[in-house]
């Protein structure tokens, strides 16, 4: 049983997101950081460099399946706004 696939604590953040490449569907597992976004990212599989997508802050909000940290916690994007 992953994180992903227990109940979530009210104040619970999900640290761990499975990334998918748009080029060639590759999905690998990632640690999210806490402290900065991830504004790139590059495909295992076929070496696409991944950027988030226009209104998204990282990579993560992006091709993730769980949103960064500070946009768990209603925080905003990574970069504050």
């Amino acid at each position: 049983m992953s994180a992903s696939d227990l109940p979530r604590q009210a104040n619970a953040v999900i640290l761990e997101s499975m990334l998918t490449c748009p080029h060639c569907g590759f999905a690998q597992r990632e640690s999210m950081p806490t402290n900065a976004c991830q504004f790139y990212y590059e495909c295992r599989n076929c070496a696409t460099l991944l950027r988030p997508k226009p209104g998204d802050c990282c990579v993560f909000c992006s091709f993730g399946t769980v949103s960064c940290p500070p946009r768990q916690q209603e925080r905003g994007s990574c970069a504050g706004t």
